[in-house]
């Protein structure tokens, strides 16, 4: 798998987003090295708080839409950000056998979250993570979003500072 190929559609998912003033999270299912579903993240425009339609959950609903049987645990998952909880939760269910990321979610990440006191639907779901891929260029998109003043999405939020601090380029 070319995980940087990925991402960077994941990016360019992600960078629509940001420019319809979304918060810049976008989302690619991934079986056999072609992109199957896609997702960006939705409802934070203008002031919006839809915390459902995060990237991950779209391209999922997404992909579940479509009745693709490929085997789920064969599905990769790009992210220009940590799934969070929910998300992760999510994909876990889903038998998706691979998530990889960007950007760390340092407010909220998901997947570095101890399952091994999580019920058994959780706890043994076999999943592969890879993190920090093409990072600097998902932090740009986030940088921006948050300096831009108009964006009051998690504006003044532990991530927003923790993100503004981190030095360009990474």
């Amino acid at each position: 798998m070319n995980h940087r190929y990925f991402m960077e559609k994941a990016l360019a998912q992600a960078r629509s987003a940001l420019d319809r003033g979304e918060f810049p999270v976008g989302c690619v299912i991934v079986h056999e090295n072609e992109i199957i579903a896609v997702g960006a993240r939705e409802g934070t425009a203008g002031g919006g708080v839809n915390e459902t339609d995060h990237a991950e959950m779209v391209a999922l609903r997404r992909l579940d839409a479509l009745g693709i049987q490929a085997p789920r645990e064969r599905l990769t998952l790009y992210c220009t950000m940590e799934p969070c909880l929910m998300c992760f939760g999510a994909i876990l269910i889903a038998g998706i056998g691979a998530v990889v990321w960007a950007y760390e979610d340092a407010m909220g990440g998901g997947t570095g979250c101890d399952r091994s006191t999580l019920p058994p639907l959780y706890r043994d779901r076999r999943i592969t993570i890879v993190s920090g891929v093409l990072r600097c260029e998902s932090l740009a998109l986030f940088q921006a979003f948050f300096r831009d003043p108009a964006n009051a999405y998690w504006s003044g939020s532990f991530l927003a500072r923790y993100t503004l601090a981190q030095a360009a380029g990474g």
